[in-house]
């Protein structure tokens, strides 16, 4: 068990929208107060078109194709860690922290699989490495998600809500002592899927959402599909994405412009219902939907005067999730909890991650 006041850890992060890894590195010292955070360096590396096409299409491959993506993908995580490293002259790391980027999403067949071996990352960078951060507690009957609910706790307890609008939108939130937290909806995931027919990544500041009308029936049928989500708040992944949300937008005749306006409606409606309205809450929006300008006055249209959305500085926006891996790595290492099953509602607290090069 470390028990050290001071760290440097490199964090890095893909998510769900595939728009590039995320590299954060950060310095996080302890005392009286708690745990206090810098961002010291941040870069988001887009990805080649080439990964972008191998990570989207992973979850069809053979399990030796698999295993054989995963030692890749963890030897270029590691390059562009230590190009990253090079870049910004970074003397000073205890250990890289990686989240990896979700291929397999099951808890309830006790599977999710993160690319990205850390042993490869680990082998590429000779530096200590922690990874593998969900196994654990999805084998302790939890949903290994979401676990960024443990960085809000210790590193943003200033606000009532915690908000995350990335390819999958989740919120966490202190109730009566606990952290309970939970994935809300599928927000730029959706939005990117329908872009890609015109050859682009996203709809820029929502622009072409903004021009476009609501599809009745392609928003009822959303609200459906959520309203049973609603009852039991799974994690969402791929396989929902795939099963429940892709053909309601292929079903649709509306126009590119009309769907993603009825996708925007649709997500805002969502979070607004998480976000509640009592005692006005403070609520810190962070992830790529920030950016998403039609989107935020769309959730602020749906949240009324019943809560305070803060958006943070830039590099909180864009880069908190790969600064609370880092974290959560640093309380691994402490052998402190990482991971709440008020929250993923395993049979207990745990701190997961796989250690490598220590």
């Amino acid at each position: 068990m470390d028990s050290k006041e001071k760290y440097k850890v490199i964090g890095i992060m893909s998510g769900t929208s595939l728009d590039g890894v995320d590299l954060a590195n950060c310095t996080f010292q302890k005392n009286e107060k708690g745990w206090m955070y810098k961002l010291d360096h941040t870069q988001t590396i887009k990805y080649p078109s080439a990964w972008k096409k191998r990570l989207a299409t992973a979850h069809t491959l053979s399990a030796e194709s698999v295993l054989i993506l995963d030692a890749a993908y963890g030897k270029y995580l590691g390059e562009i860690t230590s190009r990253f490293i090079s870049e910004n002259k970074i003397r000073s790391i205890d250990f890289i922290s990686s989240h990896g980027h979700t291929l397999f999403h099951q808890p309830k067949k006790s599977l999710t699989f993160q690319a990205g071996n850390g042993m490869s990352i680990h082998a590429e960078t000779n530096l200590p490495v922690i990874y593998n951060f969900r196994n654990l507690d999805v084998l302790l009957g939890g949903e290994g998600a979401p676990l960024v609910p443990v960085g809000d706790a210790l590193l943003f307890s200033d606000y009532d809500v915690c908000l995350n609008l990335g390819g999958i939108a989740n919120l966490s939130v202190d109730v009566k002592g606990k952290r309970v937290a939970y994935d809300i909806s599928f927000c730029n995931m959706g939005l990117n899927y329908l872009m890609a027919d015109v050859n682009k990544e996203f709809d820029r500041g929502g622009l072409l959402a903004a021009s476009g009308e609501i599809d009745t029936v392609m928003l009822k049928a959303l609200g459906k599909v959520y309203m049973n989500l609603r009852k039991d708040r799974p994690s969402l992944g791929r396989e929902i994405f795939e099963k429940k949300i892709i053909p309601i937008m292929d079903r649709s005749k509306a126009t590119l412009k009309d769907k993603l306006r009825t996708l925007v409606e649709s997500a805002a409606i969502e979070i607004a219902f998480a976000i509640g309205s009592k005692n006005n809450p403070s609520v810190l929006c962070t992830g790529g939907g920030v950016f998403n300008s039609f989107l935020m006055t769309r959730l602020l249209e749906h949240c009324s005067d019943n809560a305070t959305l803060i958006i943070p500085e830039d590099d909180v926006v864009k880069f908190k999730e790969a600064l609370v891996f880092a974290f959560l790595g640093v309380l691994r290492v402490r052998d402190e909890v990482n991971c709440l099953k008020s929250v993923t509602h395993a049979s207990r607290d745990n701190s997961g991650g796989v250690l490598v090069g220590f």
